[in-house]
């Protein structure tokens, strides 16, 4: 079974964070996750936040508004 943290090492190792990957955060999010999966989403969120992790989903709301 995935687990929040390797969807998060994913997403930091590449620096994107695709559509799929975050409908996976969502649906694991609703599931019993532990404190290393809740830091380690604290960490997605943080770079996220200060660019280090682009979201595909952003780039396609941003595509659709030109």
């Amino acid at each position: 079974m995935t687990r929040i943290r390797d969807v998060v090492h994913q997403a930091l190792a590449t620096g994107y964070l695709t559509v799929e990957a975050e409908n996976q955060l969502r649906h694991l999010l609703t599931t019993r996750y532990d404190l290393e999966d809740f830091n380690a989403f604290m960490s997605l969120q943080e770079a996220a936040m200060n660019g280090k992790v682009k979201q595909e989903s952003r780039e396609r709301s941003v595509k659709c508004e030109v």
